[in-house]
This record gives structure tokens, sequence and C-alpha cells, in this order.
């Protein structure tokens, strides 16, 4: 049998508590990936131009300290990668940790939340920061409440 990490960035909460029914309802490790300068709300005002998530999120090749970087990717087969949507893509904080650690060999699984938008290119602008043998694969954006029963049954079919 396979181990499996659930790992995610969550800005607002939303992302953390979906992450952690996840974790707990596929019987997976629940790791938090947190940036070393914490975002504030007005980080997070994507209406404004200047904002902290505005300017990373027009540099592609941004990547944003990570707080920490223990996570023991090497003890896993599978990591369930969760964060917000933002401007059709993943958080450019999300390619930070893909490339603090080894992904080879590994499965990763996204999964999002989002006020509106599905993945777009998440997939594209995330496969040149880990090597040519991880796998990463479309998961599901997980928006509203979600149940154990169809947390499961989703893992069930990407595991």
């Amino acid at each position: 049998m396979s181990k499996t990490l659930v790992a995610y960035f969550s800005a607002g909460g939303k992302t953390a508590r979906v992450a952690r029914e996840l974790a707990e309802a596929v019987g997976a490790d629940l790791y938090e990936i947190r940036p070393a300068v914490p975002y504030t709300r007005a980080d997070l005002n994507w209406m404004d131009r200047k904002s902290r998530s505005s300017v990373e999120m027009s540099d592609v090749s941004s990547r944003p300290a990570l707080a920490d970087r223990d996570a023991d990717i090497a003890a896993y087969d599978t990591v369930l990668l969760g964060f917000p949507i933002w401007w059709y893509r993943a958080p450019t904080i999300i390619n930070s940790f893909l490339e603090s650690y080894d992904f080879s060999g590994k499965r990763i699984v996204l999964f999002a939340t989002s006020g509106g938008s599905g993945f777009g290119n998440t997939v594209d602008g995330l496969r040149p920061s880990v090597t040519a043998d991880a796998v990463i694969v479309e998961g599901k954006v997980l928006n509203g409440r979600q149940t154990a029963a169809s947390l499961k049954s989703w893992a069930g079919t990407v595991l």
C-alpha cells in the first residue's frame, strides 16, 4: 500500500479546511506549506495590481520563500497537493515548494479551491518545477462542504 501526504497552501483558511478533511478521509499525513512572510489581507487584494499576490502572479519566475522545508517527501509515494486557484493557476509558492524537494518517481495529484475558475494552465505551470519522472495529475476543484465519503470516493479514483 502506498503512503500518501496531503500538502497544502491556504491563504484564507478554505483550502486548509478541505486539506484537513481530505487527509482524515483517506488516512493521509498532513503538511502545511507556509510562506516565510505570511500574507496579509492587503497582500491578497487581487484588485490592487501592486498587492503582493498580484505582483507574484504577474511574474512566472516569482518564488516566494518558504517558512520551512520540513516535509519528509521521501517517505511518500503520492502527494495530494492543494492550493487556492489564483489567476487560473497555482500560486507561485507552490512552485517554491515543488522546487525545494526531490519528487522523483512521485505521483502528485492536485486539488484546489476557487472562487469560480478551474485549473486553467495549472499543470503546465507546475510541471517545470519537478523532475521529468514525477507525475502531476490535475485532480479536482473541491469547493463547498465535502463529505468524508465524497472525498474518499474522489481520492479512490486518483490514488
